[in-house]
């Protein structure tokens, strides 16, 4: 998704330091664009997942490693989601089992 917010701008909407929008990204929670240059340019899609990072820092107490591990557990689980709606029988069990294994694989390795 094209970016539309500077990192200023982005860091006013979400109430929070620029620095932490810089920290976030060096962690690999978001990949905002940039233009020629070099300036970031967050997305709705980036906005909207670091409220849910906020919400998870702020207001649950997770620190980086806890927040890395839901995000790949949410992820999972859209990936089930999705999975579910286009599979029937045999297909969907077999799905399901392999997803819980992945959701399994990572919760052990953190």
């Amino acid at each position: 998704m094209e970016g539309i917010y500077v990192i200023s701008v982005a860091a006013r909407i979400l109430e929070m330091h620029p620095q932490t929008l810089r920290k976030y990204e060096r962690v690999g929670f978001v990949s905002p664009a940039r233009t020629g240059g070099k300036l970031r340019l967050y997305s709705e899609e980036d906005i909207i997942k670091l409220r849910l990072i906020k919400h998870l820092t702020s207001e649950m107490g997770l620190n980086i490693a806890g927040v890395e591990l839901a995000l790949k557990l949410f992820n999972q689980m859209i990936k089930m989601k999705t999975q579910l709606n286009r599979l029937q029988g045999p297909a969907l069990r077999k799905s399901l089992d392999q997803s819980l294994d992945e959701m399994f694989t990572l919760l052990h390795s953190q």
